[in-house]
Formats: structure tokens, sequence, C-alpha cells
């Protein structure tokens, strides 16, 4: 498992749109900014296909204790942010985990991309 930081997210964006480098980068940048300052408004940003960010508040915990010394602390309320994957997302991540529980080559470690997940047809709706 890899981790793909901003700039090459920013990189993978001008190869698949087929704009200028320097446009994806500003485009991820401005996208990330605006959704933190959404989620710090206390705001729910909903992404068809691939999920939910959405503020969640805390409960306080009066009687935690500190591991070290023992002493019982007050954590305070806060407010935390949750991610709930969308149904797309599910089915993609649910496809790639199946080849691997075999014990062969992982998508992954072959550098093979992820499947195309098509949206639901219009026969399959009409019920």
């Amino acid at each position: 498992m890899s981790t793909i930081t901003k700039k090459e997210l920013a990189l993978l964006v001008s190869d698949h749109a087929g704009c200028k480098k320097n446009l994806a980068a500003q485009l991820v940048d401005s996208l990330f900014t605006t959704m933190r300052d959404s989620l710090i408004e206390g705001n729910r940003i909903e992404i068809r296909g691939f999920g939910v960010f959405q503020v969640k508040d805390t409960r306080p915990k009066p009687a935690a204790r500190n591991p070290r010394t023992g002493e019982i602390i007050y954590v305070p309320a806060r407010r935390k942010t949750h991610f709930k994957p969308g149904r797309l997302l599910k089915e993609a991540l649910h496809q790639a985990r199946e080849p691997e529980a075999g014990g062969g080559d992982s998508a992954a470690a072959t550098g093979a991309a992820m499947p195309q997940v098509s949206p639901p047809s219009e026969e399959s709706n009409a019920v």
C-alpha cells in the first residue's frame, strides 16, 4: 500500500484531464482548501459516488485516566471529522479485496489500475 501526496494527486489530475500541471495543482489545492473551510464551518460535504464528509460532536469524558500517572483528568467535548464512503466506493473496495484473499499478487503490488465501476443502469432502477 502506498501513499499519494497532494502533489502526486495533482499530477494524476493533470494527466487525466489533459491540462497543465500548474493548473491541476491550483485546482487540487483550492478544492482541499474549500473543503477544509466548509468542514470548519460545520457543513456536510456529499460527493455522489464517493462519500460524505461531516463534522460530529463528541461527548465530554469527565472520568478519563492518565495511563502514565493514574491521575483522573477531564476530557472536554470536541468536534471530529467523519467520512462515510458511498456505495460505489464501497463496491470498488470490496472488488479490489477479493483477489488479495487468494494469496496471489494484489492489484496494488503489480501497479494495476482500480477497476472502473459504472453507475446503475436505468433498467435496474425500474422495479
